[in-house]
């Protein structure tokens, strides 16, 4: 084999797997275009193919049922070619009421959570760490010597009693609960400590997104972290309160904004329960008087694959009272595992832009509008580029 043969066979063996490439990635792309789930209204299941993005696309006949108004499709690449298998739920038609209205935020802990562990000076002027390698970040106490702890004060009281005798806690670590055994130090002003930082409660503002005719609500779009661990908290309660906007921090390139407001703690101006800390955001249920300062418009809610890019608007509150402003929506993506980041949005209204430099902590839950329908809500901030976000 001469040179030139060899060089075409080169040529040859490269264009056929630039080919194979070319193929693979188109597959992926097709495969990535189809969302792994849809929802669907009940009734409407015939228009499930205007979910696809191509008429290349098509879904087999073949259903398989799952129960609870689920089942599963075969989604196919030339009616040949099987690309994913596609679970669609089946919901009847939703409205709901969106709010836009800042709230002030008060959770307390399932027991006390431990933020760290550390050393305490003793009183024989020797540095000890009783907790080092016992206790975790993010463990929470339920229970000291068989005693509820609900929160830092009864943990403090019941350290100060033990006079320095053996503690048995029980401490929940993610989804386990474990018995551990801590010591007590006498330090130099004569108090005992286990050497260990730990946090009872959280507050804070947040915006709420919507209202369902119940009175049940949702806020936020994200849950609730400890500071320091990055923990999602687990909250045994929690309550709504009023809130007022004092002032707002405008967001800058590398530093995010803030609203800046003042809650009243009081019964009067409270406004509803807060009975749920999860990853996509708190949820609860409004008192008589939250239902009738909160409860306003009622809209649609928009299904995932309805989400187009384009003009859009939120609806929040920065300068005491809720108003819409325009956004648009960008870089959708039907699949992303992170619900809470699912499309970019892009603040262009030049009002709010004047007011705030674009999103603000304390405008995550701002309920997001598009064709009037509710499609989600402002869950994070891009740090670098406020104008943009989640």
């Amino acid at each position: 084999m001469n040179n030139v043969q060899k060089y075409r066979r080169l040529l040859w063996i490269l264009l056929a797997a630039s080919l194979i490439l070319c193929i693979c990635f188109g597959y992926h792309m097709a495969k990535a275009s189809i969302p792994d789930e849809i929802t669907v209204y009940e009734g409407e299941e015939s228009q499930l193919d205007k979910t696809l993005p191509s008429a290349a696309f098509s879904y087999d006949e073949d259903i398989a049922v799952l129960g609870g108004g689920q089942y599963q499709l075969q989604c196919k690449l030339l009616g040949m070619i099987h690309l994913k298998t596609v679970k669609v739920q089946s919901m009847p038609k939703q409205t709901v009421y969106v709010s836009g209205e800042t709230i002030g935020i008060y959770m307390e802990t399932e027991g006390v959570m431990i933020i760290d562990s550390g050393e305490v000076d003793a009183a024989d002027e020797i540095s000890k760490n009783p907790a080092a390698h016992i206790v975790k970040s993010g463990d929470y106490i339920l229970e000291a010597n068989g005693r509820n702890v609900n929160n830092k004060k009864e943990l403090i009281r019941m350290v100060s009693e033990s006079g320095g005798e053996e503690m048995n806690l029980l401490i929940r670590r993610g989804m386990e609960k474990i018995n551990i055994a801590l010591h007590p130090v006498l330090t130099k002003d004569g108090s005992y400590k286990l050497g260990i930082w730990v946090r009872d409660n959280i507050q804070g503002i947040g915006t709420l997104t919507y209202i369902n005719k119940d009175g049940t609500y949702g806020a936020l779009g994200h849950g609730i972290s400890d500071i320091d661990t990055g923990q999602l908290l687990t909250i045994s309660s929690g309550e709504l309160y009023n809130a007022r906007i004092l002032s707002v921090s405008k967001g800058l390139s590398g530093n995010p904004g803030e609203l800046k407001g003042v809650i009243t703690y009081c019964e009067e101006e409270k406004l509803g329960t807060v009975e749920t800390n999860q990853y996509r955001g708190i949820s609860g249920c409004l008192n008589t008087s939250g239902r009738q300062e909160l409860m306003h418009s009622q809209v649609e809610i928009g299904l995932k694959q309805e989400l187009v890019a384009g003009k859009a608007s939120i609806l929040c509150n920065v300068d005491g009272s809720v108003q819409e402003y325009s956004v648009e929506i960008q870089e959708i993506d039907y699949n992303e595992n992170q619900t809470n980041k699912s499309f970019v949005i892009h603040v262009t209204d030049k009002e709010l832009l004047q007011k705030t430099g674009g999103i603000v902590q304390g405008m995550s839950g701002s309920p997001i509008i598009q064709d009037g329908r509710l499609v989600g809500a402002v869950t994070h901030v891009l740090v670098n580029d406020p104008t943009r976000g989640y």
